[in-house]
């Protein structure tokens, strides 16, 4: 490590909590350690940052370990993944903000490096942009699923606020700024592929636009999303599958444990890549021509690969409206005769007799 990485860690690890509290604010205290889920931020408790200790060596304060991916190192690396960056002199640069100190000056006539930009709408674009983006409690997005009905989100961490999110309606017209709800979109490995952006309305729900920002296409994917989704629990045997983000919270708030991936659009949901675990699918259908082509490729290619596949289909245009006009004891009592009788017991009887 350079003289000036060792000494910016060693200011970093001074003042650890501080460090943890502004970039991995997901996390918690608890001793001496800081608990979180990973280096970038995710919620849990897998990652431990050592919040004193001598300035080097075995136990040194500002040394991170990931017991579940095996990562660690130190602040600087804390904040090179939760920013999403890349140089070195990036990261210095981020860090002396936060510890208040002035930019280096560059040394000598030493040629400055070459950076290469990232490619928008890219794979890396897109981690970048969920990396700096934070939680969605008491944001935006947290009154945008209220005010459609979706007023608890179970297994949260695919998705993130942006409170200035870039928006170009084309190449002519300049760059706006909105508020947006950041999806992760993954692989079955849990690998971030793209991201998904829905710029919402900062004045609030009309019927009109449902929450979203009042323009042109106030939604946007970036990224790999081929074969991939947005997701909501972790699959085993049994999973949920559907187009739109707000339809499968929809059936979230009705069936809190059982997991599901929201693919995005007709196209996609088509083309999902299924885990090799699986033994019964259950896809949601949007009621449209799109909704009905999804299903049936879908349940084709579920039942060559051995695995159950069942329609689940809403009374109204998709789950989401289900949910805003009939309430969620009703939506319930609609999807119960809709599933497996097994997983009725599993997935609903469990959960209501867990929740008395």
């Amino acid at each position: 490590m350079s003289r000036d990485a060792s000494e910016l860690a060693r200011r970093l690890a001074s003042d650890a909590e501080a460090v943890c509290r502004h970039y991995l604010s997901n996390g918690r205290r608890q001793g001496r350690y800081w608990m979180v889920g990973d280096v970038r931020n995710t919620p849990g408790r897998s990652m431990f940052v050592r919040l004193s200790g001598p300035e080097s060596g075995p136990g040194a304060a500002g040394r991170w370990t990931d017991s579940a991916s095996t990562e660690y190192g130190d602040l600087l690396d804390v904040i090179r993944e939760c920013c999403g960056l890349v140089d070195f002199r990036d990261v210095a640069d981020e860090a002396r903000r936060f510890l208040s100190l002035p930019r280096a000056e560059p040394r000598g006539r030493s040629p400055r490096p070459v950076r290469t930009p990232i490619p928008a709408g890219s794979r890396e674009a897109a981690r970048r942009l969920f990396a700096i983006s934070q939680p969605i409690r008491r944001t935006v997005v947290d009154i945008y699923l209220g005010n459609r009905g979706i007023e608890a989100v179970h297994d949260a961490g695919a998705l993130r606020f942006h409170p200035r999110c870039y928006y170009r309606p084309d190449d002519n017209l300049p760059t706006e700024t909105w508020p947006a709800m950041i999806a992760a979109v993954t692989d079955l490995e849990d690998r971030l592929t793209g991201a998904h952006r829905t710029w919402l309305d900062p004045d609030g729900f009309s019927e009109a636009t449902l929450g979203k920002a009042p323009i042109d296409t106030p939604r946007r994917a970036m990224g790999s999303l081929l074969g991939h989704a947005v997701r909501f629990g972790a699959a085993d045997e049994v999973l949920v599958v559907g187009e739109g983000i707000e339809t499968m919270l929809s059936l979230r708030c009705a069936l809190p444990a059982m997991p599901m991936a929201a693919a995005l659009s007709a196209n996609h949901l088509a083309a999902l890549l299924l885990p090799s675990t699986l033994r019964r699918l259950y896809i949601a259908r949007d009621a449209d021509a799109s909704g009905d082509m999804a299903l049936v490729a879908l349940t084709e290619r579920a039942e060559a690969a051995g695995i159950e596949a069942l329609a689940l289909s809403p009374r109204m245009g998709d789950f989401n409206e289900d949910l805003r006009a009939f309430g969620i004891d009703a939506l319930q009592a609609a999807l119960r005769i809709q599933i497996a009788p097994m997983d009725v017991v599993r997935f609903m009887l469990f959960a209501e007799a867990g929740a008395v």
